[in-house]
Protein backbone atom coordinates (compact mmCIF):
# COMPACT_ATOMS: atom_id res chain seq x y z
CA UNK A 1 0.00 0.00 0.00
CA UNK A 2 0.63 3.82 -0.75
CA UNK A 3 -1.01 6.39 0.87
CA UNK A 4 -3.47 8.17 -1.50
CA UNK A 5 -2.08 11.87 -1.75
CA UNK A 6 -5.11 14.01 -3.40
CA UNK A 7 -3.14 15.91 -6.03
CA UNK A 8 -0.75 12.89 -7.67
CA UNK A 9 -0.96 12.67 -11.33
CA UNK A 10 -2.58 9.78 -13.12
CA UNK A 11 -0.52 8.97 -15.60
CA UNK A 12 3.26 10.76 -15.30
CA UNK A 13 6.25 9.32 -15.23
CA UNK A 14 9.72 8.64 -16.63
CA UNK A 15 9.20 5.68 -18.76
CA UNK A 16 6.87 6.60 -21.54
CA UNK A 17 6.27 4.08 -24.46
CA UNK A 18 8.28 5.34 -26.88
CA UNK A 19 11.40 4.89 -24.58
CA UNK A 20 10.83 1.14 -23.95
CA UNK A 21 10.25 0.40 -27.48
CA UNK A 22 7.02 -0.67 -27.75
CA UNK A 23 4.94 -2.56 -30.75
CA UNK A 24 1.80 -2.80 -31.97
CA UNK A 25 2.21 -6.47 -32.04
CA UNK A 26 3.54 -6.86 -28.37
CA UNK A 27 1.02 -4.55 -26.92
CA UNK A 28 -0.34 -6.15 -23.76
CA UNK A 29 -4.06 -5.25 -22.55
CA UNK A 30 -4.71 -5.91 -18.64
CA UNK A 31 -8.76 -7.32 -18.92
CA UNK A 32 -10.60 -6.85 -15.38
CA UNK A 33 -12.09 -10.26 -14.01
CA UNK A 34 -13.05 -9.84 -10.24
CA UNK A 35 -16.20 -9.09 -8.84
CA UNK A 36 -15.09 -7.80 -5.71
CA UNK A 37 -14.00 -4.57 -6.05
CA UNK A 38 -11.24 -3.35 -3.77
CA UNK A 39 -10.65 -0.11 -2.03
CA UNK A 40 -7.21 -0.82 -1.57
CA UNK A 41 -6.29 -4.41 -3.20
CA UNK A 42 -2.52 -5.27 -2.71
CA UNK A 43 -0.47 -8.48 -2.10
CA UNK A 44 -1.30 -11.12 -5.00
CA UNK A 45 0.62 -14.67 -4.37
CA UNK A 46 -0.41 -17.65 -6.32
CA UNK A 47 -0.81 -20.96 -4.42
CA UNK A 48 -2.61 -24.34 -5.33
CA UNK A 49 -4.55 -23.24 -8.28
CA UNK A 50 -5.84 -19.81 -6.88
CA UNK A 51 -4.51 -16.13 -6.03
CA UNK A 52 -4.49 -15.22 -2.71
CA UNK A 53 -4.66 -11.22 -2.01
CA UNK A 54 -5.59 -8.46 0.35
CA UNK A 55 -8.34 -5.50 0.05
CA UNK A 56 -6.38 -3.75 3.17
CA UNK A 57 -8.94 -1.10 4.19
CA UNK A 58 -12.17 -3.33 4.34
CA UNK A 59 -9.98 -5.90 6.60
CA UNK A 60 -10.80 -8.47 4.11
CA UNK A 61 -8.34 -11.61 3.03
CA UNK A 62 -9.45 -12.71 -0.70
CA UNK A 63 -9.10 -16.28 -2.43
CA UNK A 64 -10.02 -16.11 -6.28
CA UNK A 65 -10.45 -19.01 -8.07
CA UNK A 66 -9.78 -18.30 -11.94
CA UNK A 67 -10.93 -21.36 -13.11
CA UNK A 68 -14.35 -20.72 -11.73
CA UNK A 69 -15.12 -17.38 -10.49
CA UNK A 70 -15.31 -18.05 -6.78
CA UNK A 71 -14.20 -15.18 -4.12
CA UNK A 72 -14.06 -16.86 -0.85
CA UNK A 73 -13.42 -13.41 1.71
CA UNK A 74 -13.20 -13.70 5.15
CA UNK A 75 -12.84 -10.36 7.36
CA UNK A 76 -10.08 -10.22 9.77
CA UNK A 77 -11.37 -7.17 11.68
CA UNK A 78 -8.73 -4.88 10.99
CA UNK A 79 -6.55 -3.35 8.28
CA UNK A 80 -5.07 -6.70 6.62
CA UNK A 81 -1.52 -5.64 4.63
CA UNK A 82 -0.54 -9.45 3.31
CA UNK A 83 -1.55 -12.72 3.42
CA UNK A 84 0.45 -16.20 2.68
CA UNK A 85 -0.24 -19.96 2.15
CA UNK A 86 0.40 -21.74 5.23
CA UNK A 87 2.40 -25.50 4.30
CA UNK A 88 0.25 -26.75 7.14
CA UNK A 89 -2.82 -25.64 5.80
CA UNK A 90 -4.84 -22.05 6.85
CA UNK A 91 -3.16 -18.50 5.93
CA UNK A 92 -0.75 -16.47 7.95
CA UNK A 93 -1.52 -12.81 7.59
CA UNK A 94 -0.22 -9.36 8.96
CA UNK A 95 -2.05 -5.91 9.87
CA UNK A 96 -2.68 -3.66 12.31
CA UNK A 97 -1.89 -5.66 15.29
CA UNK A 98 1.07 -8.05 13.78
CA UNK A 99 0.89 -11.55 12.76
CA UNK A 100 -2.02 -13.81 12.61
CA UNK A 101 -2.53 -17.35 11.78
CA UNK A 102 -5.79 -17.91 9.72
CA UNK A 103 -8.90 -21.41 10.01
CA UNK A 104 -9.93 -21.20 6.51
CA UNK A 105 -12.70 -23.34 7.88
CA UNK A 106 -13.97 -21.00 10.63
CA UNK A 107 -12.45 -17.73 9.83
CA UNK A 108 -10.69 -17.06 13.20
CA UNK A 109 -7.49 -15.53 13.07
CA UNK A 110 -5.04 -16.33 16.27
CA UNK A 111 -2.33 -13.92 17.21
CA UNK A 112 1.46 -15.04 16.68
CA UNK A 113 3.26 -11.79 17.57
CA UNK A 114 3.22 -8.01 17.20
CA UNK A 115 7.29 -7.21 17.36
CA UNK A 116 8.72 -4.49 19.17
CA UNK A 117 8.31 -1.28 18.59
CA UNK A 118 5.58 -1.54 16.89
CA UNK A 119 3.03 -1.60 19.71
CA UNK A 120 3.98 1.67 20.72
CA UNK A 121 4.06 3.02 17.39
CA UNK A 122 0.16 3.78 16.54
CA UNK A 123 0.57 5.24 13.52
CA UNK A 124 2.48 1.60 12.05
CA UNK A 125 1.13 -1.21 10.71
CA UNK A 126 2.03 -3.93 8.87
CA UNK A 127 2.41 -3.84 5.09
CA UNK A 128 3.48 -6.10 2.08
CA UNK A 129 5.32 -9.53 3.12
CA UNK A 130 6.30 -12.78 1.45
CA UNK A 131 7.96 -16.17 2.47
CA UNK A 132 11.51 -16.43 1.76
CA UNK A 133 12.63 -20.03 0.00
CA UNK A 134 13.16 -21.77 3.51
CA UNK A 135 9.36 -20.61 4.17
CA UNK A 136 10.18 -17.63 6.28
CA UNK A 137 7.57 -14.53 6.56
CA UNK A 138 9.28 -11.30 5.74
CA UNK A 139 6.68 -8.47 6.31
CA UNK A 140 7.32 -4.89 6.82
CA UNK A 141 5.48 -2.02 8.32
CA UNK A 142 4.22 1.25 7.11
CA UNK A 143 4.13 4.65 8.90
CA UNK A 144 1.02 6.12 7.98
CA UNK A 145 2.08 9.76 9.08
CA UNK A 146 5.32 8.93 6.84
CA UNK A 147 7.73 9.16 9.27
CA UNK A 148 10.81 6.75 8.88
CA UNK A 149 9.27 4.63 11.84
CA UNK A 150 9.15 1.47 10.36
CA UNK A 151 10.85 -1.39 9.42
CA UNK A 152 11.33 -5.26 7.99
CA UNK A 153 10.59 -8.23 9.67
CA UNK A 154 10.93 -12.00 9.65
CA UNK A 155 8.76 -14.15 11.26
CA UNK A 156 10.82 -17.17 11.42
CA UNK A 157 9.46 -21.24 11.43
CA UNK A 158 10.03 -21.42 15.38
CA UNK A 159 7.51 -18.08 15.31
CA UNK A 160 9.93 -16.34 16.81
CA UNK A 161 10.63 -12.20 14.93
CA UNK A 162 13.37 -10.50 14.02
CA UNK A 163 14.36 -7.14 12.88
CA UNK A 164 16.06 -7.72 9.66
CA UNK A 165 16.14 -3.91 8.04
CA UNK A 166 14.60 -0.33 9.53
CA UNK A 167 14.01 2.36 9.51
CA UNK A 168 11.82 2.61 6.53
CA UNK A 169 8.81 4.87 5.98
CA UNK A 170 7.07 2.45 3.96
CA UNK A 171 8.13 -1.14 3.62
CA UNK A 172 6.47 -2.77 0.55
CA UNK A 173 7.39 -5.39 -2.37
CA UNK A 174 9.77 -8.26 -1.49
CA UNK A 175 11.23 -11.07 -3.56
CA UNK A 176 14.01 -13.53 -3.91
CA UNK A 177 15.91 -14.58 -7.21
CA UNK A 178 15.85 -17.90 -8.49
CA UNK A 179 19.08 -18.96 -7.00
CA UNK A 180 17.85 -17.63 -3.46
CA UNK A 181 21.44 -15.69 -2.94
CA UNK A 182 19.92 -12.52 -3.71
CA UNK A 183 16.73 -10.13 -1.60
CA UNK A 184 15.18 -7.30 -3.79
CA UNK A 185 13.13 -5.20 -1.62
CA UNK A 186 11.31 -1.84 -1.77
CA UNK A 187 10.61 1.09 0.57
CA UNK A 188 8.28 2.88 -1.55
CA UNK A 189 8.95 6.89 -0.57
CA UNK A 190 12.59 6.25 -1.48
CA UNK A 191 11.63 5.20 -5.13
CA UNK A 192 14.66 2.49 -4.93
CA UNK A 193 14.52 -0.95 -5.44
CA UNK A 194 17.09 -2.11 -3.44
CA UNK A 195 19.09 -5.61 -3.45
CA UNK A 196 20.66 -7.61 -0.56
CA UNK A 197 22.85 -10.79 -0.85
CA UNK A 198 20.14 -13.44 1.32
CA UNK A 199 22.07 -16.58 3.18
CA UNK A 200 18.97 -18.83 2.80
CA UNK A 201 20.13 -21.20 5.51
CA UNK A 202 20.71 -18.78 7.64
CA UNK A 203 17.91 -15.42 6.46
CA UNK A 204 21.36 -12.54 6.87
CA UNK A 205 21.34 -9.99 4.33
CA UNK A 206 24.00 -7.92 3.74
CA UNK A 207 25.54 -5.81 1.09
CA UNK A 208 22.60 -3.34 0.74
CA UNK A 209 22.53 -1.84 -2.77
CA UNK A 210 20.60 0.02 -5.26
CA UNK A 211 19.87 -1.93 -8.23
CA UNK A 212 17.02 0.56 -9.66
CA UNK A 213 16.37 4.61 -9.16
CA UNK A 214 12.80 5.31 -10.12
CA UNK A 215 13.43 9.07 -8.68
CA UNK A 216 12.67 10.80 -12.23
CA UNK A 217 8.91 9.06 -12.27
CA UNK A 218 6.47 10.87 -10.67
CA UNK A 219 4.81 7.79 -9.50
CA UNK A 220 6.12 5.39 -6.40
CA UNK A 221 7.27 1.46 -6.45
CA UNK A 222 4.97 -0.75 -4.83
CA UNK A 223 4.23 -4.50 -5.23
CA UNK A 224 6.67 -6.56 -6.81
CA UNK A 225 6.99 -9.91 -8.09
CA UNK A 226 9.83 -11.95 -10.16
CA UNK A 227 10.31 -14.19 -13.66
CA UNK A 228 11.91 -17.12 -14.54
CA UNK A 229 14.37 -15.16 -15.60
CA UNK A 230 15.07 -12.88 -12.57
CA UNK A 231 13.65 -10.14 -14.24
CA UNK A 232 11.64 -7.84 -11.48
CA UNK A 233 8.09 -6.53 -12.19
CA UNK A 234 6.78 -3.46 -10.33
CA UNK A 235 3.66 -2.40 -9.74
CA UNK A 236 3.91 1.57 -9.40
CA UNK A 237 0.90 3.15 -7.28
CA UNK A 238 -0.74 6.44 -8.63
CA UNK A 239 1.25 5.46 -12.20
CA UNK A 240 -1.60 2.77 -14.14
CA UNK A 241 1.44 0.27 -14.82
CA UNK A 242 3.26 -2.02 -14.30
CA UNK A 243 6.75 -1.89 -15.14
CA UNK A 244 9.24 -5.07 -16.14
CA UNK A 245 12.59 -3.67 -14.94
CA UNK A 246 15.76 -6.35 -15.94
CA UNK A 247 18.50 -5.77 -12.92
CA UNK A 248 21.14 -8.08 -14.98
CA UNK A 249 21.09 -5.02 -17.63
CA UNK A 250 19.90 -2.12 -15.91
CA UNK A 251 17.79 -2.12 -18.65
CA UNK A 252 13.47 -1.59 -18.96
CA UNK A 253 12.12 -4.03 -21.04
CA UNK A 254 8.12 -3.95 -20.68
CA UNK A 255 5.33 -1.47 -19.67
CA UNK A 256 1.69 -2.72 -19.17
CA UNK A 257 -0.35 0.26 -19.03
CA UNK A 258 -3.64 0.62 -16.94
CA UNK A 259 -7.71 2.27 -16.91
CA UNK A 260 -7.24 3.38 -13.55
CA UNK A 261 -4.42 4.72 -11.57
CA UNK A 262 -3.49 2.82 -8.48
CA UNK A 263 -1.96 -0.38 -9.65
CA UNK A 264 -0.67 -1.93 -6.33
CA UNK A 265 1.20 -5.00 -6.78
CA UNK A 266 1.31 -8.35 -8.98
CA UNK A 267 2.12 -11.76 -9.21
CA UNK A 268 2.40 -14.42 -11.98
CA UNK A 269 0.07 -17.26 -11.51
CA UNK A 270 -2.09 -19.93 -13.27
CA UNK A 271 -1.18 -23.56 -14.44
CA UNK A 272 1.87 -22.63 -16.18
CA UNK A 273 2.44 -19.22 -14.22
CA UNK A 274 2.23 -17.37 -17.61
CA UNK A 275 -0.78 -15.20 -15.98
CA UNK A 276 -0.08 -11.72 -14.44
CA UNK A 277 -2.30 -10.64 -12.16
CA UNK A 278 -2.47 -7.32 -11.16
CA UNK A 279 -4.45 -5.52 -7.54
CA UNK A 280 -5.56 -2.21 -7.84
CA UNK A 281 -7.42 0.53 -5.53
CA UNK A 282 -9.69 3.21 -5.84
CA UNK A 283 -8.52 6.74 -6.52
CA UNK A 284 -10.78 9.47 -4.39
CA UNK A 285 -12.28 12.20 -6.78
CA UNK A 286 -11.52 10.10 -10.16
CA UNK A 287 -14.63 8.49 -12.00
CA UNK A 288 -12.68 5.18 -13.22
CA UNK A 289 -14.94 2.14 -13.80
CA UNK A 290 -12.68 -0.47 -13.13
CA UNK A 291 -10.17 1.02 -10.53
CA UNK A 292 -10.31 -1.76 -7.60
CA UNK A 293 -10.83 -4.62 -9.93
CA UNK A 294 -8.40 -7.67 -9.79
CA UNK A 295 -6.86 -7.54 -13.54
CA UNK A 296 -4.94 -10.16 -15.39
CA UNK A 297 -2.91 -10.39 -18.67
CA UNK A 298 -0.27 -12.70 -20.04
CA UNK A 299 2.73 -10.21 -20.84
CA UNK A 300 5.30 -12.98 -22.29
CA UNK A 301 7.10 -14.03 -18.87
CA UNK A 302 6.68 -16.84 -16.95
CA UNK A 303 6.87 -16.95 -13.22
CA UNK A 304 8.38 -18.51 -10.16
CA UNK A 305 6.68 -20.88 -7.57
CA UNK A 306 5.63 -18.78 -4.62
CA UNK A 307 6.79 -20.23 -1.16
CA UNK A 308 4.22 -21.05 1.94
CA UNK A 309 5.10 -20.64 5.86
CA UNK A 310 6.95 -23.54 6.96
CA UNK A 311 5.69 -22.68 10.82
Amino acid sequence: MVDRPGNSSARAGHFRRSTINFHPSTQVTPEPISNHVSVWGEGPIWHNGRLLYVDIETHKIIAFNPATGEEKIWNVGQRVGTVVPRASGGLVWAGDDGFFFLDEATGQSTAIANPDPEPSLPDNRFNDGKCDPAGRFWAGSICLKKRPEGSLYCLHTDLKVEKKFGPVTNSNGIIWSKDTRTMYYIDTPSKKIRAFDFDNATSAISNERVVWDTSADASVPDGMTIDSEDRLWVAFCHGAKVVCYNPATSAVETQIDFPCVETTACAFGGPELKDLYITTGLKPGLEEPLAGRLFVCRPGATGVPSFAFGG
